[in-house]
């Protein structure tokens, strides 16, 4: 049975990936559904949802189509959110390999560095990196990656160290193999699948960090976020919620969908937590 076979096996995974699939459409599809720039001005102001067909969800304050703001925020999220869970396992991985198949002073040395970034909430690390450096996209992916990339390292360190003292790995040695092609070919393959289970979770965790980020004002004005949705909505949320409950809610669907996609991505990888699959 295929990976996405015993993925879409459970429940967890099916409604996870299902969730994916449509916000991905939505963030693809964005600008044929709403063709044009989301933040321009596009009609009356707080006009609320389902009294217009040309604006089914309503506009803001400015007049800003809210429907245009959620699709392309679908495209925002997902797209730094991805972005900086790969960023952060790439890093994680090489400082994790590099730790567990070195050991010695070099072990030491890269797990002081892991533990350095792990004693700072990694919301606050990036709240000052974005601070410091400057707003940008880049600059949001990069900070949320080095927050987030001390786990991966652990547990990569974990798996090889583990996997180092299995008797194939000794055979590779005894015939005389490199070892960065022991590395890379006996241990990295059998390492991976409990790292990758986790990068789920680092995609919701970055998502959620983008979209604070934004709240705070610190994300990238020129684009529509979902957390400068909320924001913008927080001044007239008795008279106009919809302004802050619509990106919430989608804000939540996201996060949700990545947590069951996380859940049946470690059954399928056969790292369920211990519970029976």
């Amino acid at each position: 049975m295929s990976g996405l076979q015993r993925l879409l096996g459970t429940w967890e995974g099916m409604a996870g990936f299902a969730i994916l699939v449509i916000l991905l459409l939505f963030g693809l599809l964005a600008p044929i559904i709403s063709p044009g720039d989301p933040l321009r001005i596009a009609g009356r102001a707080l006009l609320a949802p389902f009294t217009d067909p040309a604006f089914p969800l309503g506009t803001d304050r400015l007049g800003r189509d809210v429907l245009a703001g959620l699709l392309y925020g679908a495209r925002t999220s997902l797209a730094v959110g991805l972005a900086a869970a790969f960023s952060a396992m790439v890093l994680g991985v090489c400082v994790g390999m590099a730790a567990g198949f070195s050991g010695g002073f070099v072990d030491e040395a890269l797990m002081r560095v892991v533990d350095a970034f792990q004693i700072v909430p990694g919301f606050l690390l990036a709240l000052a990196f974005v601070s410091t450096i400057g707003v940008s996209t880049p600059i949001v992916v990069l900070a949320i990656a080095l927050g987030a990339w001390a786990d991966p390292a652990r547990l990569t360190r974990a798996q090889v160290l583990a996997i180092r003292e299995q008797d194939y790995v000794a055979s590779a040695r005894v015939i005389g193999m490199h070892p960065a092609e022991i590395a890379f070919r006996e241990i990295l393959p059998n390492a991976l699948p409990p790292v990758l289970a986790l990068s789920a979770t680092i995609v919701a965790g970055a998502i959620l960090t983008e979209a604070a980020l934004s709240f705070l004002g610190l994300g990238n004005p020129n684009i529509a976020t979902w957390g400068s949705m909320i924001a913008e909505g927080r001044s007239v949320l008795r008279s106009a919620a919809y302004l802050s409950v619509l990106p919430g809610a989608a804000l939540a669907v996201t996060v949700l969908g990545v947590h069951l996609f996380s859940e049946g991505l470690g059954r399928a990888l056969g790292d369920d937590g211990g519970r029976a699959a």
